[in-house]
């Protein structure tokens, strides 16, 4: 049985209320003030939270503030039960992240309505949305239903870029984020010899552009299309209204924009804790996952020795050896310079 959590402090109201939410099948918790409403919803943790706004102790828009604050409450669908009905409280609310405001005295259908819809939407939520392109374009799509994310645009275009088309470059301001649906991307710095080192490489369901947005400075390297792509654009404003206006919103966009995160992480873990032969090997097996070619069970990596050091993270001459090694023990082979993954297993679970 779902659990919901009434605070209001006229008692007549709270009394009427927790009946009708009762006959509707619903576990009813109450509270009388803000401040033991905030208590209860840190115990119990409902489904849903309905809160009135004038109270004593702590009015509503301080419960909702305390609970955003606090994960285990933040992505709890919310809604203000008020008499107040001023544009001005309507709308501080909803910029403060509640989910629905209702005004007494309210229709017990539209009460009920409400409550359906923010636990159908908290649902859809908790269920989460995939990593490719249906999944960023639902979780649009249930952005806009939100009602209090309005986008300047569609929400989301999907442009085609050609094999070495400059996606954007060091020093330029940032207008929109990237999520690739098809096709690969590379992203470099150019030291001061003018050589090409590449940073990171990304692939499809890979977020690109968004640290710079987040905080507030330009490009800090240059992006370059490796091969024929499709790429979902989001622009600024669009992004920081996913990561700012509703809390549960924020929560859920925020999973599907740090899987590249993560995998840096592990990168930084493999070069801290494992061998040389062992970095390499990993890093081998990653650059090729990005690089993905036909040839799905012997890939084929084709990059320059000096960044394919670089994106593993070790010296050249290092990386270079260990090649030489591997090629030896059969584990890949060079060809005109290619590096092909002839055990791409015994790779993954070197000993050493």
């Amino acid at each position: 049985m779902l659990k919901i959590l009434l605070i209001e402090d006229n008692q007549d109201v709270r009394e009427n209320t927790a009946e009708i939410l009762e006959l509707s099948n619903y576990k009813v918790l109450t509270a009388d003030n803000g401040k033991t409403g905030v208590e209860v919803a840190l115990h119990e943790k409902p489904d849903l939270i309905i809160c009135d706004i004038m109270m004593p102790l702590l009015d509503g828009y301080g419960v909702l503030h305390l609970l955003s604050k606090n994960k285990e409450t933040a992505s709890i669908p919310f809604i203000f039960l008020t008499a107040k009905s001023e544009k001005s409280d309507f709308r501080k609310g909803m910029e403060m992240g509640a989910d629905d405001y209702l005004t007494k005295p309210f229709d017990d259908i539209d009460l009920l309505k409400a409550i359906e819809m923010r636990l159908k939407k908290a649902k859809l939520l908790q269920q989460g949305f995939s990593g490719d392109a249906k999944g960023i374009k639902d979780f649009i799509e249930y952005a806009k239903g939100m009602g209090n994310v309005q986008f300047t645009t569609k929400g989301s275009e999907t442009y085609s870029y050609k094999r070495k088309h400059s996606l954007y470059e060091a020093g330029h301001r940032p207008t929109a984020v990237y999520f690739i649906v098809k096709g690969k991307i590379k992203t470099y710095k150019i030291n001061e010899e003018g050589k090409e080192l590449i940073t990171a490489i990304y692939g499809p369901g890979d977020f690109i552009g968004y640290m710079a947005i987040l905080h507030e400075v330009n490009y800090i390297d240059n992006a370059e299309i490796l091969e024929d792509a499709e790429l979902m654009q989001i622009q600024k404003q669009d992004f920081l209204q996913l990561i700012t206006t509703n809390t549960q919103i924020a929560h859920q966009f925020i999973k599907l924009l740090t899987r590249n995160v993560l995998e840096k992480e592990e990168k930084l873990l493999t070069l801290a804790y494992n061998s040389l032969r062992k970095r390499v090997a990993n890093g081998l097996l990653q650059v090729a996952d990005k690089l993905k070619n036909n040839e799905e069970n012997k890939p084929i990596i084709e990059l320059s020795r000096e960044n394919l050091a670089h994106v593993i993270g070790t010296a050249t001459e290092s990386l270079i050896r260990t090649l030489s090694d591997f090629k030896s023990e059969k584990l890949i082979d060079i060809i005109e310079g290619k590096i092909i993954l002839l055990e791409k297993e015994k790779l993954k679970n070197l000993l050493y």
